[in-house]
């Protein structure tokens, strides 16, 4: 079984300091957050950018305003871009931080509905124009299903050519109106997936830290961070991400997996190198 990769989420594009004060928003706290969640054994940041009043923004700049910050802090950390951006967004605008020089960044595979009348719009010819752009720059995607549809949708587009090998999945389960994180649910997804396949779990709220430890004893991966889950355990306020990649690191060792590197992560995933005196 290969060593667990930790992805962390530090802010997202909803999750407010309303719901968590520790919710980073500035350049600043957003390199601080990454930092500490780094130390505490996270190899992958994944990022989403926020204007200093929180209101999130795909706007290129700031992501590289963002990444430099962190990059200067975190030595090689994998720093992982959303191209989600927010509900709402057009193609263009959520591909900006893929103009910058990155290795990797997230790729979603289906449309969602997300609770009210928001609906996260991924269509067939979407999914398709963001490979493509993530192939010709060279970007790792992280491939983002929501439930079982997603699934059967990236492996038909791996085998008419869209998407390449390595194929790493991102099962986001416990979202509303996507598929819930029961157990069931968790091995219906990694058993859907090709054997040569890596994988990654995303809880979202109560599911967080029960997915985690079943991907931990089933050779997956895992995200948590407080655009998933701003709870430590019920009713308790996590004190910032790294209380989170804290608790996934102690549940590893319980059940005896041991904690990627970043140069790890990127040998378990297929990843290319990366130079990091790049410029941003």
């Amino acid at each position: 079984m290969d060593k667990l990769i930790i992805t962390c989420a530090i802010s997202g594009a909803e999750t407010t300091k309303a719901h968590n004060p520790h919710v980073p928003y500035t350049v600043e706290e957003m390199a601080a957050e990454a930092h500490a969640a780094w130390q505490a054994g996270a190899a992958i940041i994944h990022l989403h950018v926020r204007h200093d009043d929180g209101t999130p923004t795909q706007d290129k700049e700031r992501f590289r305003e963002v990444i430099k910050a962190i990059r200067a802090r975190c030595d090689d950390v994998i720093i992982q871009p959303s191209t989600g951006g927010a509900v709402g967004m057009d193609r263009d605008t959520r591909l900006q931080p893929t103009g910058l020089p990155i290795e990797m960044a997230t790729l979603d595979c289906g449309t969602l509905n997300f609770g009210g009348d928001d609906i996260f719009v991924n269509t067939e010819n979407d999914i398709k124009y963001f490979a493509q752009v993530m192939k010709e720059r060279n970007i790792f995607p992280e491939l983002e299903c929501f439930e079982k549809g997603h699934v059967d949708l990236v492996l038909r587009l791996y085998r008419q050519g869209f998407i390449h090998a390595p194929l790493h999945f991102s099962f986001v389960l416990g979202v509303h109106g996507g598929m819930t994180g029961e157990d069931r649910d968790f091995h219906f997804l990694r058993e859907s997936i090709p054997e040569d396949a890596t994988y990654g779990v995303v809880g979202i709220g109560k599911y967080e830290f029960p997915l985690a430890e079943l991907a931990i004893k089933h050779g997956g991966h895992v995200r948590v961070g407080l655009e998933d889950n701003i709870y430590l355990e019920k009713g308790v306020l996590a004190r910032g991400n790294r209380e989170l990649v804290e608790k996934v690191v102690d549940m590893a060792k319980r059940h005896g997996r041991p904690i990627a590197t970043p140069k790890e992560a990127r040998r378990i995933l297929g990843m290319k190198e990366f130079d990091h005196e790049r410029i941003l």
